[in-house]
């Protein structure tokens, strides 16, 4: 009986340790004032799962985590049938100045021209700041 009640215990210390653990790093995902959000939804020529597909994303994380100022970049594939988009990128910069020598950078200009124009199809960009 006392086994039970350690073990019992024990699980609901366990699961409020991961609960609280959770929450703690969700509030990491908060912007602060000033930062901005940068999302892009985008569809691609390639069909999902390609080889060429794989390789776009793989490249498209190797070359844009390495501009400065890129935070958190993060990369999704589009789950929702209320969406035609395939893929999606999101990342963080520290204020819009830093957002705009990114986009200035020469390997994002390079990326966008011989990539990004050449395999993608369609897009949506959107930019966010807290409220």
């Amino acid at each position: 009986m006392k086994r039970r009640q350690f073990l019992a215990g024990t699980g609901l210390a366990a699961a409020t340790v991961t609960a609280t653990g959770l929450f703690s790093s969700c509030s990491s995902v908060e912007l602060k004032e000033g930062e901005v959000l940068h999302t892009v939804t985008f569809s691609l020529k390639h069909p999902d799962d390609s080889p060429e597909a794989d390789k776009f994303i793989a490249d498209a994380k190797r070359i844009l985590t390495t501009v400065p100022g890129v935070r958190d970049f993060q990369a999704y594939r589009q789950c929702s049938p209320k969406s035609d988009m395939q893929y999606g990128f999101l990342m963080r910069f520290r204020d819009q100045a830093t957002m705009d020598a990114y986009t200035a950078h020469p390997d994002h200009a390079r990326f966008v021209r011989d990539r990004w124009d050449m395999e993608v199809v369609r897009f949506q960009e959107s930019d966010f700041i807290a409220l």
